[in-house]
């Protein structure tokens, strides 16, 4: 989901980039020294899933994993996520520096939506027992982070101009594989995490 150099208009990205900008600030105020470890660790596991790419067309495919960087991270996401966007970019030719900002917000937004709608689902777990929709939550938050990015990436193109327009449509039909994909990582991941390590659970920022 990177958008590369050459593409956006100046205006798109001076938005996206004060939009990540003030987030980022949130987000580095918000994060602990004790959870500056956790947040490294799962920047790196960010930079990691992008980072393969398989070709569809115009665009390209992977893996996103924001919706578990934003359920342990919460506003903190926004830095981690922006470090490995960077470095992405400045190693590899991902995206590009102009359009940091924006590919940052397209990630780090589904991210906190995931943070908040987690807390609550994982309180009216904790406090009614229903299983069911437990589960459907948690698919549902896998799914619906990539879902979220992949509207923020197609709206970004779109604002690119009409010649945009199919890429745009084919770049978020593309991610459907990995909405499913995603959305049964985060299901058995909170699953596991729940019972062997409960305690990472119940200590989110």
């Amino acid at each position: 989901m990177h958008i590369a150099e050459g593409i956006l208009p100046a205006r798109v990205l001076i938005g996206g980039g004060a939009l990540s900008t003030a987030f980022t600030a949130i987000g580095l105020k918000k994060l602990k020294d004790k959870d500056i470890p956790k947040a490294a660790l799962l920047s790196g596991l960010f930079f990691i899933g992008s980072f393969i790419h398989i070709p569809l067309g115009p665009t390209s495919v992977h893996l996103v994993l924001n919706s578990v960087v934003g359920i342990f991270l919460g506003f903190a996401s926004f830095p981690a996520i922006l470090v490995a966007l960077f470095l992405q970019a400045v190693l590899f030719g991902f995206g590009g520096l102009t359009t940091l900002g924006v590919n940052t917000f397209n990630m780090g937004l589904p991210a906190i939506a995931s943070f908040y709608f987690f807390k609550v689902l994982y309180r009216i777990h904790r406090g009614k027992g229903k299983r069911k929709l437990f589960l459907l939550g948690l698919f549902l938050i896998g799914s619906g982070s990539v879902a979220l990015s992949a509207l923020l990436l197609s709206f970004s193109l779109y604002l690119a101009g009409s010649k945009f327009g199919e890429v745009a449509k084919l770049a978020f039909i593309a991610h459907v594989p990995v909405m499913l994909v995603e959305g049964f990582i985060v299901l058995f991941l909170v699953l596991f995490l729940e019972k062997s390590y409960p305690e990472l659970l119940e200590d989110l920022p």
